[in-house]
């Protein structure tokens, strides 16, 4: 959609394509590149001449994407290559800025090489190392982070690497054997079968995953793998798209599949679910949570296939199948538990992503509950929703209503427009600075809300987590720092505080054809500050009231990424803050109070400083002391969902209109009924923030 304020960032990429048609111009046929060659020149272009903190492309670039390519992207375990690999491909290690600004490609064609030899050797070796049982009962240890690793020096320290490696595999599955047999009604099992079958699963995962090695893991697909890491060593948000990973993207985003609704991602060799879309069949069991890792899938009542080692396309294509059917899942769990789930496949409808409102009373108070996923806005059709307007008639019908609060409910919402983000912010002051946007010179704008009055001008609170992104952040710490409302969540949310654009990197179909042979690029071009001049990248927004989260201590923020943009602050922007008609500190106060006697909230809080001590970098190769860790976990799971089983019901009434809109749709309308239902029964932070919403409300 045209903006007149893209029009300095338009000049630059025209200019910019000017200078690159004018230094291709005259070239000799001979003197042609090839694809790859211009990939590598174009993403050069666009990194030094787009990117909003561009690193120079010099020996000390050429250095580190020569590690971050070895170490992080082709062998993170560091198992596949040995030492005097390293030391044969560095004589590249100070010209890959050559390639890089146009010299031919010589680094790729020899790692590619040299992996391949490796690989046909360690496929050779797990093999072997499998075909023998595991003593686990020996005292011996594996260190998990292999950041602290370096390659082996020779082949036989690479052999000691993948018993380890290997034993630590089977030990995870001989665990699960182990605790299942004790269970088990039917005839008790020896150690020496389950031993077995542990080695055996191990095997099945290694043949899988060296197959998709061998057979899609070619000399192209490691080159596109190079020219990400170039760019995502840039920042962590700036990535190269081939043009197959783009098709299956806007797949993935379309929405016109049978599935479960989850987003999933390659961890490690695991395929980890990285969201739950809201009405979905996922999102309707309560048993998938961002984080679990998919290990096993079954087709109705056939036999489940492992599918650790898989790659996110592999699985996708056993998950999804035709509407109706059944798909069995097993998800290992963050406590290290292993939970099988039952789904039906359901169309995966986007409008389920759209806002939703309903009324709760507690108290003799109505408070009006806002839900939005994204900030989302249509792009290429006619008529399409807006978050903006959407957000706007629920206020219109929740004042009509006579709501004495208003709950802005913001978990997991990625981000999204931030023009929708500007207009929301306006429904709660009455004009100002919203959001301040800064470009790689310097240059700051800021984005006002310019319309007069106020759409609801009662208390107001913002629910996030550190899942929060982007758009959402914008949002909720505007508020924040105009003290228009009380942010209620984990410590802080996610910490991105940066715009991206997409464009095409084939100069012949131009930048904004991203439908470009060579590919696309999504670069990092401004950075988001907060009116009060303290940018949202890396330290995000930090909650006002704190509630413990299972996820507190886990890595997901963009503070844990290396590659992330600095946290950095401007001027202040001119703004009048809100009045406060309650005291902050009173209403923190008793609602830790109320957080201290909530035996769930307790268990979280312990269990989510529990497994952040479990993180160690030094795990035991012994049974005895991996059974005990498991059993351990498995305690504190179920103490935990036996505490959210004392459910205290919360009355939340959806609007009549809003049940008319989807009574003749059973599928959306049970969708409705099972979204009202979790807010009335599952949610303990919505619960809290009511309470908390009262105690401000009583202050008025």
């Amino acid at each position: 959609m045209f903006n007149r304020r893209n029009l300095p960032f338009i000049a630059v990429l025209v200019g910019l394509a000017l200078l690159i048609t004018v230094n291709t111009l005259g070239r000799s046929s001979k003197e042609d590149p090839s694809p790859n060659e211009m990939i590598l020149r174009n993403v050069a272009v666009y990194l030094q001449q787009l990117h909003y903190s561009p690193k120079q492309i010099n020996d000390e670039f050429s250095q580190n994407i020569f590690n971050k390519y070895l170490n992080d992207r082709l062998d993170p375990q560091k198992n596949i290559f040995i030492q005097q690999d390293i030391n044969d491909l560095s004589e590249y290690k100070l010209t890959l800025d050559d390639e890089i600004l146009g010299a031919p490609i010589k680094f790729v064609p020899a790692v590619y090489n040299i992996y391949q030899k490796r690989i046909r050797e360690t496929e050779a070796l797990y093999k072997d190392i499998l075909s023998k049982p595991f003593d686990f009962s020996k005292n011996e240890t594996y260190a998990v982070d292999a950041d602290k690793k370096s390659f082996p020096l020779n082949e036989a320290q690479r052999r000691t690497e993948w018993t380890k490696r290997l034993k630590y595999l089977a030990l995870n599955r001989y665990v699960d054997l182990v605790m299942e047999n004790e269970t088990s009604e039917n005839k008790k099992r020896p150690k020496d079968s389950l031993e077995l079958d542990a080695r055996n699963y191990v095997l099945k995962l290694m043949n899988r995953t060296y197959d998709r090695f061998k057979t899609k893991y070619n000399e192209q697909e490691q080159f596109n793998d190079y020219v990400k890491t170039i760019a995502e060593y840039i920042d962590p948000h700036t990535t190269y798209m081939p043009p197959v990973d783009k098709r299956y993207f806007e797949e993935q985003m379309s929405g016109s599949f049978f599935g479960i609704g989850a987003s999933l991602q390659e961890s490690d060799g695991n395929i980890k679910i990285t969201s739950v879309l809201v009405g979905s069949p996922a999102w309707k069991s309560k048993e998938i949570a961002v984080g679990d890792l998919i290990v096993k899938v079954a087709q109705g009542k056939e036999e489940p296939i492992d599918i650790v080692g898989y790659f996110v396309e592999d699985a996708v294509k056993v998950i999804r199948g035709q509407k109706g059917t059944e798909v069995r899942i097993w998800l290992k769990k963050q406590d290290g538990s292993i939970k099988e789930v039952s789904l039906i496949r359901d169309k995966i409808i986007q409008d389920e992503t759209f806002a939703k409102s309903a009324i709760i009373e507690k108290d003799g108070k109505k408070i009006g509950y806002i839900y939005l996923p994204e900030f989302y806005a249509p792009f290429t059709e006619e008529g399409g929703q807006y978050s903006s307007e959407d957000v706007k008639a629920a206020l219109v019908k929740l004042n009509e209503s006579k709501v004495e609060g208003v709950i802005i409910d913001l978990r997991n919402n990625g981000g999204g427009v931030l023009r929708e983000v500007v207009k929301m912010v306006g429904y709660f002051i009455d004009q100002g600075p919203v959001v301040q946007v800064q470009d790689r010179n310097k240059r700051p704008y800021i984005h006002n809300d310019t319309e007069k009055g106020i759409v609801f001008n009662g208390p107001v609170t913002v629910m996030i987590n550190e899942f929060s992104a982007s758009a959402s952040e914008i949002f909720a710490a505007a508020i924040q720092d105009y003290k228009r409302g009380v942010i209620i969540g984990s410590t802080s949310s996610y910490g991105k505080g940066t715009v991206q654009r997409v464009l095409g990197i084939d100069q012949a179909t131009g930048f904004f054809n991203t439908d470009s042979e060579l590919g696309t690029l999504k670069l990092t071009i401004q950075k988001y500050y907060r009116i009060n001049g303290g940018s949202t990248q890396l330290k995000g927004v930090e909650s006002d009231i704190i509630l413990p989260d299972l996820y507190e201590y886990a890595k997901f923020r963009e503070k844990d990424v290396k590659e992330a943009l600095e946290w950095d602050e401007i001027k202040k922007a001119t703004y009048q803050e809100w009045p406060m008609n309650y005291d902050l500190q009173l209403v923190k106060q008793k609602s830790e109070e109320r957080v201290a006697q909530n035996k769930a909230f307790q268990l979280i809080k312990n269990n989510a400083e529990w497994l952040a001590g479990e993180k160690d970098s030094i795990v035991s190769l012994q049974l005895d002391s991996a059974l005990k860790e498991r059993k351990k976990s498995k305690e504190i799971t179920k103490s935990i969902d036996e505490a959210l089983k004392d459910k205290v019901i919360l009355s939340v009434k959806a609007f009549p209109a809003d049940i008319e809109k989807v009574a003749n749709d059973t599928a959306k309308a049970d969708r409705f009924k099972d979204w009202i239902k979790s807010l009335s029964e599952n949610d303990i932070y919505l619960r809290e923030t009511v309470s908390i919403m009262n105690d401000m409300i009583k202050k008025q």
